[in-house]
């Protein structure tokens, strides 16, 4: 429910109304707006109790109209929150003009080997590195990461090279230690119905880049993002990395560029797009890159190995030096074309 107050409102007004709501043991929160003052109440209310509370609400003083909100997710909604959310990691802005290339590798090797690809990802165009630290893998006998020394790693990198840094965390124990090492968390694609995690990370104010599960529906993938909006004043990045495909012969999952328009048409947070993990394959991560920003992605989050022959995870999507560097210039051409910037 939305309670939009009339413009003449005076504080005393709104208090009063955000009194009674929380009568009924509801959330509420004041909601950005233009030239009025909007109450957003978060919790579920009982369908019982609904409409009576509506009446009550639209009879006292201060209220211009009430809104029945139709989504099960309300702090990720565009009902709740009209305005592009712009989420800012240092001086990397998600969600603005510019489209934000994120790279690195699969997962964190040495010290060296994150080196050559930050500098390598710097050179490119990229303004964050990415890393795993704990890799959650299908086989318990795969390289799991290398932990806390890998982000160790990844901090000294970042700030050595002067690029913000984004690593996955896959469980709520973890959750304070990775944020003490990176810029920003991430949520894997296997940990996005992980609530005890969702909760975890969103009671941290680190901002957090939320990747799509491989089966999620739209609203299930918003649905996680309001766990964590719920929790305090987190800054999130929706990212699209893939569905399940009907046939794995030729990509390792479906890439969804589908949903990119579809989200920003229904929430207001940013989408970034993972065309290595849409893809499995480099020779076609830099064409599905090119589509991604075409239909209107805010950012990019691409694997690059100075030698992917050698990588201990995700070899095949890894790109060349070189290849990342061809692929932002190509990428750079049609964000003008669309009136953005990398």
């Amino acid at each position: 429910m939305i309670v939009a107050l009339s413009h003449a409102a005076t504080e005393e007004q709104i208090r009063t109304i955000e009194k009674r709501i929380a009568k009924e043991n509801l959330k509420v929160v004041r909601m950005p707006g233009d030239d009025r003052v909007v109450i957003g109440i978060i919790s579920s209310i009982p369908a019982d109790t609904r409409y009576d509370l509506a009446d009550s609400l639209d009879r006292m003083e201060g209220v211009d109209h009430i809104t029945h909100v139709s989504r099960p997710y309300k702090l990720a909604s565009r009902e709740f929150h009209a305005h592009d959310t712009v989420v800012q990691v240092g001086d990397c802005a998600f969600g603005g003009k510019a489209v934000v290339v994120i790279a690195g590798p699969c997962s964190i090797e040495s010290e060296e080997q994150m080196l050559e690809c930050a500098n390598g990802s710097k050179a490119a165009g990229a303004t964050m590195l990415r890393g795993g630290a704990f890799k959650p893998r299908s086989s318990p006998y795969a390289f799991q990461g290398l932990a806390k020394q890998g982000l160790e790693i990844m901090r000294d990198v970042g700030k050595q090279v002067g690029l913000k840094t984004v690593s996955e965390v896959m469980s709520p124990q973890d959750v304070g230690l990775v944020a003490d090492h990176v810029d920003m968390l991430q949520i894997g694609a296997r940990s996005m119905q992980n609530f005890p995690l969702l909760v975890e990370a969103g009671n941290s104010g680190h901002p957090i880049l939320l990747k799509r599960g491989p089966s999620a529906t739209v609203d299930e993938f918003l649905l996680a993002a309001e766990y964590l909006l719920s929790r305090s004043d987190n800054d999130v990045v929706l990212c699209e990395r893939g569905v399940h495909p009907l046939d794995r012969t030729y990509t390792r999952n479906t890439l969804d560029l589908s949903i990119v328009p579809v989200l920003k048409e229904i929430s207001h947070l940013p989408v970034v797009v993972d065309p290595s993990h849409g893809t499995g394959h480099a020779k076609y991560v830099p064409s599905m890159a090119l589509a991604a920003v075409a239909c209107g992605a805010d950012g990019l989050i691409v694997e690059m190995h100075p030698n992917p022959s050698q990588a201990m995870s995700d070899a095949a999507q890894a790109l060349l030096p070189d290849a990342l560097c061809k692929m932002v210039e190509d990428c750079r051409k049609v964000a003008e074309a669309v009136g953005r910037s990398i």
